[in-house]
């Protein structure tokens, strides 16, 4: 077992920044031997990933295995995953380079455009891929989680699309945050349960929705959204989620003839992350995960598993957990719905304790003030979740020498509620 010391208070500017900077000179890309055995054939990312699942969830498991390596890789399920990516999600993305907010935050920053995909979030590159991964399967019923309601959302609309039901377990507590996309999702035809137990957000919902799967497996399939859970779910949503970074990757050496110095990308459970870093790892190219410090790390009341939890279990592998003495979880907080979770993906984890990515972490406060110069600099209005990333753009991008480029994981829509909320608290 890795040990892991979580960072010390993360409220200074001058010391994320100058911790941020340090990485940033001593870049070392993983070599490529290195990223083929990520992870390993038991699911493995080093000591962090495995399947600690009940037995009753092995079989399921070893099925939806089986099927990714016979039926993810053959030319029949690319090239129909990719039509859909192009002619109905609407791939590729662009790169924007923002200058007005360049200017402002004195570095040069480009934007990924995940807020552009049909549905609005990067989660519908993921959907489509399980979801036509579960028709070839044969499982006419597809069943998911959500936080911020995107996942949701795309769940459900790639169920719409090719024919198939769509049950979505969503906690009652983020369901009154993302009342737009709960309607959103009745109206594509799912069914939404609110989760009631516990903190009544994302870890409940995730818990919910594995219930459910073990006990009707013949025909359903669990489309779970982010880079968590048992192998070889991390390594199956990394694969749908990394044509973020292979476009990214390619159009900034076709428009700047060069990669980017650093790469940011907001950090739950880590899907829109690992899927914007995983082709820059071998690249001497600096990646910064920031994750939600809430009211800050010190407080108790943040959802930073990598900076301020430690090793150890949830919802099927060994990752870094929001825990107590004991190992019970601890609430996870963030004014993001779609931050709000108690761990991160175990290959997150894996490139934590290598320190081949900088995990950082900034308050709500900080990601509100970033959501406000994004959308009156620029005329983005990005999601709060990728707001957490041009957040810490904010604090290095003066002290950085080439591109910045920020993923922009969702489009803010889905957030007014929040945002009014938060003006009239203001006094705005």
């Amino acid at each position: 077992m890795h040990s892991h010391t979580p960072a010390p208070d993360l409220s200074a500017n001058e010391e994320r920044a100058a911790r941020a900077l340090k990485y940033l000179q001593d870049v070392r890309p993983l070599p490529p031997q290195e990223l083929q055995n990520l992870p390993d054939d038991h699911g493995h990312f080093g000591s962090f990933g495995g399947q600690y699942v009940p037995e009753t969830l092995m079989a399921a498991l070893y099925e939806l295995d089986a099927a990714r390596r016979t039926i993810m890789s053959t030319p029949a399920y690319q090239d129909a995953l990719r039509a859909l990516l192009t002619d109905y999600v609407g791939r590729p993305t662009p790169v924007t380079y923002a200058a007005r907010l360049s200017e402002a935050y004195g570095g040069e920053i480009y934007l990924k455009r995940e807020d552009l995909n049909h549905t609005g979030a990067h989660k519908i590159n993921n959907a489509l891929g399980q979801a036509l991964l579960a028709q070839k399967m044969g499982k006419r019923k597809l069943i998911a989680e959500t936080g911020a309601g995107q996942h949701g959302v795309a769940s459900a609309t790639a169920a719409a699309l090719l024919g198939l039901s769509c049950t979505v377990f969503m906690g009652e507590e983020d369901m009154k945050r993302q009342e737009l996309n709960v309607f959103r999702m009745r109206l594509l035809g799912a069914e939404v349960v609110p989760v009631r137990s516990g903190t009544r957000t994302l870890k409940e919902a995730v818990n919910e929705a594995i219930r459910t799967w073990v006990q009707n497996v013949e025909d359903t399939f669990y489309l779970l959204g982010s880079a968590v859970g048992p192998h070889p779910y991390p390594l199956i949503v990394r694969d749908l989620q990394r044509v973020i970074g292979d476009e990214a990757r390619a159009q900034m050496l076709s428009s700047l003839g060069r990669l980017p110095q650093v790469v940011l990308a907001a950090v739950g459970g880590g899907s829109n992350a690992i899927g914007m870093f995983y082709p820059f790892l071998s690249d001497p190219v600096g990646l910064i995960g920031v994750e939600a410090a809430g009211e800050g790390i010190e407080s108790g009341k943040h959802a930073s598993a990598v900076n301020g939890g430690s090793a150890g279990v949830l919802h099927g592998a060994y990752s870094f957990i929001l825990q107590d003495a004991e190992g019970h979880i601890l609430p996870a907080h963030s004014i993001s719905a779609g931050l709000d979770y108690p761990g991160v993906g175990p290959e997150h984890a894996y490139l934590a304790h290598t320190g081949r990515v900088f995990y950082t972490a900034v308050t709500d406060q900080e990601a509100m003030e970033a959501v406000y110069d994004l959308t009156r600099l620029e005329g983005i209005l990005p999601a709060i979740e990728s707001a957490h990333a041009l957040a810490f753009a904010k604090i290095i991008a003066s002290s950085t020498s080439g591109p910045i480029l920020i993923n922009i994981s969702g489009r803010g829509d889905k957030d007014i509620d929040t945002l009014m909320a938060h003006d009239a608290k203001r006094g705005v």
